[in-house]
C-alpha cells in the first residue's frame, strides 16, 4: 500500500487550537460502516448508543508535564528541555533546543533553584543529569510545561495557558502517570457524561498505554507496510479482560475509546483469546488487520498519512474514511487533539 493513498488535505484554520469550554460539547460525527450513513450529533449523545450491558474501554494513562523551560547559566540564556526517558539514576534522556548553544558541563537553572548538567550530546538527544537530591518527577510537577503536539501554538509566557493546558490535555479518569501524550478521544468525557454511562448500565473498563515521543515522528516510508512503528508500555488488566469476556457471553458489544486503547487491546488479543497483557508493543495496525477486540470505535480526527489515520481506515475502510473527513471539512468540524470526535459504528 502506498503512503500517498493515506492523504487529503486540510485547511489550517480547521487545527483546533483551544479546547471548547465544556469537555463534552464537542461535535460528534457518527460513521456507519455497513450502510455508510453518516450522522451529525453532539458527544453529549455518545452515552445513548452503548446498550445496557455493553462495555466501553478507554486508557487512563496521565500525561507527565515532562518540557522544562530553562536558563543556560551563565549568561541567561533560554533552552527547552524535553525529557524522554530515564536512563540511570538522576540521568534523563532529553530532547533540547536550541541545541547548538549546549556543551557537555552546560549547567542549566529550572525555575528558581534547581540546577542541571548536560552530560552528553547524542545524536538527537542530550544526556541530563540533576543532583542526587532532586527528585525529578516533583521538579516536572512544579515546573513542567504539557508537552502538546507541535501543531498548537502557545505562548510560553502565559501563566494561565499553561495552568488551562495542565487541566485539559488530561482526561478525567488518567490515573497511571508515563504518557508524553495524551489519548486524545478520552478528553471528551466529562464526570456527568460517565455517570449517564453507568446509569444507563454501560461497564466502563480501562487499559494503560503510555504514549511515547513517537507518535510526533511522521511516516517516512513510501509503502505503508514498510513502516516500523515505535514500542510503548501497554497494560491490560486481567479485571478488565474479565469484564469484556462477560460482555461478550451476554452478547454485548465492546466501544473502544481511542487508537491507543485499541493497540493496548489488540495487542492482547493477538493470540486470536484476549488474555491479561504487560509489556511493550510496537503493533502497527493497517489495512487487513483482523480486529478481534474492538467492536466499535470512538475516535479524534487524525493527522494525514499518519499511523492513527491508517489504523482507522484499516477500521472502517479507506474510502469511507476519506469521505467521512471530506464530510467533517465541509461541514468545519475541529481537526486533531482538541478538536471533535468520530464515532465509528
Amino acid at each position: 500500500m502506498k503512503l500517498a493513498d493515506f492523504d487529503y488535505f486540510l485547511p489550517p484554520g480547521l487545527i483546533a487550537q483551544q479546547p471548547l469550554e465544556r469537555r463534552d460539547a464537542s461535535r460528534l460525527l457518527v460513521v456507519h460502516r455497513q450502510s455508510g450513513r453518516l450522522e451529525h450529533r453532539s458527544f453529549e449523545d455518545f452515552p445513548s448508543y452503548p446498550a445496557p450491558g455493553d462495555a466501553v474501554v478507554v486508557n487512563d494513562t496521565k500525561v507527565v508535564p515532562v518540557r522544562l523551560l530553562c536558563r543556560r547559566s551563565p549568561g541567561g540564556g533560554r533552552t527547552e528541555l524535553f525529557l524522554l526517558s530515564k536512563v540511570a539514576p538522576h540521568c534523563w534522556r532529553a530532547l533540547a533546543r536550541p541545541r547548538a548553544r549546549l556543551r557537555p558541563g552546560t549547567v542549566v537553572l529550572i525555575g528558581d533553584w534547581v540546577t542541571a548538567t548536560i552530560e552528553r550530546l547524542e545524536a538527537q538527544t542530550v544526556l541530563v543529569r540533576f543532583p542526587e537530591e532532586v527528585d525529578v518527577l516533583e521538579v516536572l510537577e512544579q515546573w513542567g510545561r504539557m508537552p502538546l503536539p507541535p501543531y498548537v501554538g502557545r505562548d510560553e509566557l502565559d501563566p494561565e495557558q499553561a495552568r488551562l493546558d495542565r487541566e485539559r490535555y488530561q482526561t478525567v479518569y488518567a490515573a497511571s502517570p508515563g504518557s508524553v501524550a495524551a489519548p486524545t478521544a478520552g478528553l471528551h468525557f466529562s464526570p456527568r457524561l460517565l455517570r449517564a454511562l453507568d446509569e444507563r448500565g454501560v461497564s466502563l473498563c480501562t487499559v494503560t498505554l503510555h504514549v511515547g515521543y513517537g507518535t510526533f515522528q511522521p511516516i517516512r516510508s513510501r509503502r505503508v507496510e514498510d513502516h516500523a512503528m515505535h514500542a510503548e508500555l501497554a497494560v491490560v488488566p486481567a479485571q478488565t479482560v474479565a469484564r469484556l469476556r462477560a460482555c461478550r457471553a451476554r452478547r454485548g458489544t465492546v466501544w473502544v475509546v481511542g487508537t491507543t486503547t485499541v493497540r493496548a487491546l489488540e495487542s492482547a488479543g493477538r493470540q486470536g483469546d484476549l488474555s491479561p497483557f504487560r509489556g511493550a508493543t510496537d503493533l502497527f495496525i493497517y489495512p487487513g488487520h483482523h480486529f478481534t477486540c474492538t467492536d466499535h470505535l470512538l475516535t479524534n480526527f487524525h493527522l494525514p498519512r499518519s499511523s492513527l489515520f491508517i489504523m482507522v481506515c484499516a477500521f472502517a475502510g479507506r474510502e469511507l474514511m476519506l469521505r467521512a473527513y471530506h464530510e467533517a471539512i465541509g461541514e468545519r468540524y475541529r481537526f486533531y487533539s482538541f478538536g471533535d470526535a468520530m464515532l465509528i459504528i
